[in-house]
């Protein structure tokens, strides 16, 4: 099952040139999640992964830089006379919040649900869940972790063989868990031929946070946690007083977690990239300062760690070719 992080999205607070809002694209199979919309969001996407039809968007707070993309998005979702229901998540204050937009939003033409969330509420979906965690901010706040489901263990071929298992139907039967008949007529469990069941991939968003405890257990060797960085560490002060992380703090949180890759969003516009990077790599080295429009491709754990793929601009297209939705 492919998954993948689009970064749609990487700036904090205010759009700039490179960086838009905050927008996170998680793509899991033929699922398509979206973690924050911020203003310009639908335009991040023609230019990158394309404005799918999404079925469910995740909200970690109620802040300007994080839902002002909603309204123009469900508008051109109902200009395509879209049809399918989008599910909308987010914290308390969510229902609230769209009694807000109401006379902006307008009628839609398709369903719209809203689902509140408080912190430990989990979704289940087909083979990975969905948990909301509480997060330090200065206002209600979450982070979302997508936790696949634990896989079979290794299936023995050569064991199956020698208990009278024909190769073919029945292996597949195995490998689902299923007990079946071998050559001798007697029955052959699951267990006599698979191995230790095998973990499934973590991914971790954080939203806007300072660095804290719960973030940090949510995200216990994770492939992927994305954490935002507002603020480079000689601002550490500013950081906690806003509710706000910086480079090195979201770094040592990455290294207590064990984490196998750091990519820090929510970026101010005052740092260089390159300085952010250099200080939260002094505390964890697999730290990685995405772009808008990078991605990071994350394999099965057995095969490998997670990929930083890096955008290359003159391939980006502009923003009338829509390019088609992957």
């Amino acid at each position: 099952m492919d998954l993948d992080v689009v970064f749609i999205g990487t700036g904090g607070s205010a759009p700039t040139a490179r960086r838009g809002l905050p927008a996170t694209l998680v793509r899991r199979g033929g699922d398509r999640l979206l973690f924050d919309c911020g203003e310009g969001t639908q335009r991040q996407l023609l230019r990158s992964a394309g404005l799918v039809d999404l079925e469910q968007i995740f909200l970690t707070h109620f802040h300007a830089d994080h839902i002002l993309g909603l309204p123009g998005m469900l508008k051109s979702f109902g200009l395509r006379g879209r049809e399918a229901p989008l599910t909308i998540y987010g914290p308390r204050g969510l229902r609230a919040l769209f009694g807000a937009l109401e006379v902006v939003i307008g009628r839609t033409g398709f369903e719209v649900s809203l689902v509140e969330l408080d912190a430990n509420d989990e979704l289940e979906c087909d083979g990975y869940r969905i948990a909301a965690f509480e997060v330090a901010h200065r206002v209600r706040a979450c982070g979302y972790a997508l936790i696949e489901d634990e896989r079979p263990g290794r299936f023995d071929e050569r064991r199956a063989r020698d208990l009278g298992v024909a190769e073919g139907p029945d292996f597949g039967r195995l490998q689902r868990g299923e007990p079946v008949v071998g050559a001798t007529g007697e029955e052959v469990r699951a267990d006599q031929v698979l191995g230790p069941p095998r973990a499934g991939r973590k991914v971790v968003i954080s939203g806007d946070t300072a660095p804290c405890p719960m973030t940090a257990a949510v995200s216990h060797r994770a492939e992927l946690l994305v954490h935002e960085s507002t603020f480079a560490e000689q601002e550490a002060e500013r950081a906690r007083e806003t509710g706000h992380s910086t480079a090195r703090g979201a770094a040592e949180l990455a290294a207590s977690a064990d984490v196998r890759l750091l990519a820090l969003n929510h970026l101010s516009a005052r740092y260089p990239a390159r300085e952010l990077r250099a200080e939260a790599r002094a505390a964890f080295e697999r730290t990685i300062v995405p772009r808008d429009f990078d991605r990071v491709v994350i394999p099965l754990p057995e095969r490998g760690d997670p990929v930083h793929v890096r955008v290359e601009e003159d391939a980006l297209p502009l923003p009338d070719e829509q390019p088609a939705a992957l």
